[in-house]
């Protein structure tokens, strides 16, 4: 079976990757580079946001393997073969997305960023204390990552609503589903944290209307796309007090530019992007299940509904 592995990785990734997929698939032939000889031959690609136009020319092709859980990149090159995408759905990476919410859950509810602040001021001054079950959490995105995350928060004590675009249903949560549903939803939350897939239909959601919508001195967690925030409206409900905080890891540009305002503002927790890092060695592990079920003509696992972009 001929493979390709690429994408904007720098060599040192590239080769940690091609030794554990090599590890779980023993019997393929990988390539790191389409050529004239082996571009009739390769059936399916692993990629990791290749370059626009990467994947022209493959005629035998029949599977494209994401590795990262977002295919949004891909999906906005307007030539990537039509062949069925998958995307990585890695339950090691919901366990990390988890902490990370929980995390970030935690240190706002707890006030831990404020105490941090008066570390830094030198003041001592204990603050009022919520119980868990007295916090309302918003979740958008009710994907494989939001439901672990979900089911996290319920574990924890925390009062948690799960939000999506198109509906379905998840066992012990109260699931809202339509715009029509978010507004009545955002005024009763306390913390809303992100992880919807990023869409034409998503993009730009976390807005000025959204932020007004919001209960006053409420608090965003952004985990899954810096496309979803509009940064300028952000900043201004912080400064005007709306919103009384934000735990940002995704961001429209990245790394984030060294003069933007958000690495300084007192209410804005950023981080690098390291909310739920791939794990190799069970992502690679998936990668190999799925092109066996594709060499063994079985049903593929993740495969991305392209209309609706995740």
């Amino acid at each position: 079976m001929d493979l390709l592995l690429c994408g904007t990785f720098d060599s040192d990734e590239r080769d940690a990757w091609l030794a554990e997929l090599q590890r779980a698939l023993p019997d393929a032939c990988w390539h790191l580079q389409i050529t004239p000889e082996n571009a009739e031959h390769i059936v399916a690609a692993v990629v990791a946001n290749p370059p626009p136009g990467t994947l022209q020319g493959l005629s035998r092709l029949r599977l494209i393997q994401s590795l990262w859980a977002g295919v949004d990149r891909l999906l906005d090159d307007p030539s990537l073969p039509d062949v069925p995408l998958a995307r990585m759905v890695d339950p090691a990476m919901s366990a990390a997305m988890a902490e990370t919410a929980l995390w970030a859950i935690l240190s706002l509810h707890r006030r831990f960023f404020n105490y941090a602040q008066q570390q830094r001021d030198g003041d001592w001054y204990p603050l009022p204390q919520q119980r868990a079950d007295e916090i309302e959490v918003t979740v958008l995105g009710m994907g494989q990552m939001g439901r672990t995350c979900a089911r996290r928060l319920l574990e924890t004590g925390y009062r948690v609503t799960g939000w999506n675009l198109h509906g379905g249903t998840f066992a012990g949560l109260v699931l809202e589903h339509g715009l029509d549903a978010l507004w009545p939803l955002l005024a009763r939350s306390d913390i809303v944290i992100n992880l919807l897939p990023l869409t034409a239909q998503t993009a730009d959601l976390l807005d000025r209307r959204f932020f007004a919508a919001m209960r006053p001195g409420a608090a965003l967690v952004n985990l899954a796309r810096g496309g979803h925030l509009v940064e300028a409206d952000l900043l201004e409900a912080l400064d005007s007090g709306q919103l009384a905080r934000a735990v940002l890891d995704v961001f429209r540009q990245e790394p984030l530019v060294k003069n933007h305002p958000f690495w300084c503002h007192p209410r804005v927790t950023v981080l690098p992007h390291i909310a739920a890092a791939t794990d190799m060695r069970s992502a690679a592990s998936i990668v190999a299940q799925n092109l066996q079920a594709l060499r063994d003509g079985r049903p593929i696992s993740h495969l991305v509904q392209r209309k609706l972009g995740y």
